[in-house]
């Protein structure tokens, strides 16, 4: 079979397609026929790592992807041969990804995935679903769970809608009949908020964030998904209503130290929460999972120009052009067709 792998950390040029052997599930494992690869930048992070440096053993890419479960190991049900999944974390703190045509992963870590369902989205499902549904569970008065009903009369600010967890947020909101409101860059990007479902889209480089937010919920926005707290943490202070929350998912290369208004904060007892999906308390990633699921079954999610995320699409072979064009920050979702 063909894996995509690297032994140094590095610039996309690292990774090289190779041949070897297919793998066998051990205990507790099954292996999975990836269809697609879905690209995080999370995993251009640690291609990259803090500098040029050996990886042994070789590394295999790819936390999420889509596929069909081809065999199991000890201790699992042989039924789950044959059925569609998506999978998540893959790589994380292991050496085999989905960036290769046979995966093997623990149990735990596959989905059903339903037929009413693209491999496509299985594998854009699992990093930015799973931090969308934390960032918007993590309240003092929130819900848990997501689904119909469970976010009614509440607003959410949705900083960053044309990313992919922005994205995954506003459908995830929108499910759960919250009103949205996103903040984006560009006319373009603004488009792309409101076809993933936002009531209200804000161009903050066009237009005065706070002043606006003002006009449409004038006590403030009960939580804040936040793509750069270091950048918008004034804006979330003058946002958030009291009891509030933000939740910071990423942070900026270029200014990783926020500068907090603490006070204006503590008076509204707004909670900050920083969400980093791999570390997610173990009972609230069940749920989570659980509630993309549920949200999947629903057909509440989608992918596409029509529902605000691009979908880019690269062969396993070239896997580094798609490495750097996450790189290049390419607006939409990269994945790599590893089978058809």
């Amino acid at each position: 079979m063909r894996a995509v792998t690297y032994s140094r950390t590095g610039d996309p040029s690292v990774l090289t397609v190779i041949e070897r052997g297919d793998p066998e599930p051990g205990p507790g494992e099954v292996a999975v026929r990836i269809h697609r690869s879905g690209l995080n930048p999370t995993d251009v992070k640690s291609r990259r790592g803090s500098g040029p440096g050996p990886v042994d053993p070789p590394q295999v890419p790819g936390q999420d992807g889509a596929g069909i479960v081809t065999a199991v190991g000890v201790g699992v049900e042989a039924g789950w041969v044959g059925l569609r999944v998506w999978v998540w974390e893959a790589a994380y703190e292991r050496r085999d990804g989905t960036t290769q045509e046979i995966a093997i992963v623990p149990a735990r870590h596959v989905v059903t995935l339903p037929d009413s369902a693209s491999f496509d989205l299985g594998a854009s499902l699992g990093i930015p679903f799973l931090t969308a549904q934390r960032c918007l569970t993590v309240g003092e008065d929130r819900p848990q769970r997501l689904g119909p009903g469970t976010l009614s009369g509440r607003t959410i600010l949705v900083a960053g809608g044309a990313g992919a967890v922005g994205n995954a947020a506003i459908q995830l909101a929108r499910w759960s009949d919250a009103r949205i409101i996103s903040t984006v860059s560009s006319p373009a990007k603004a488009q792309l908020a409101a076809a993933a479902g936002a009531d209200q889209v804000i161009d903050y480089r066009r237009q005065d964030v706070v002043a606006e937010i003002g006009k449409i919920v004038p006590h403030g926005v009960d939580a804040i998904v936040e793509v750069s707290l270091a950048g918008n943490a004034e804006i979330d202070a003058a946002v958030i209503a009291r009891h509030g929350s933000i939740a910071c998912y990423a942070s900026d290369a270029d200014a990783p130290l926020a500068a907090l208004p603490v006070r204006r904060l503590m008076m509204a007892n707004v909670r900050c929460q920083f969400v980093m999906v791999y570390t997610v308390p173990p009972a609230a990633k069940a749920r989570a999972l659980e509630d993309v699921a549920a949200a999947v079954l629903d057909g509440a999610v989608r992918i596409g120009a029509a529902a605000g995320l691009p979908i880019h699409h690269f062969p396993l072979d070239q896997a580094a052009a798609a490495h750097a064009a996450v790189e290049d920050n390419i607006v939409g979702k990269v994945l790599i067709d590893v089978t058809d």
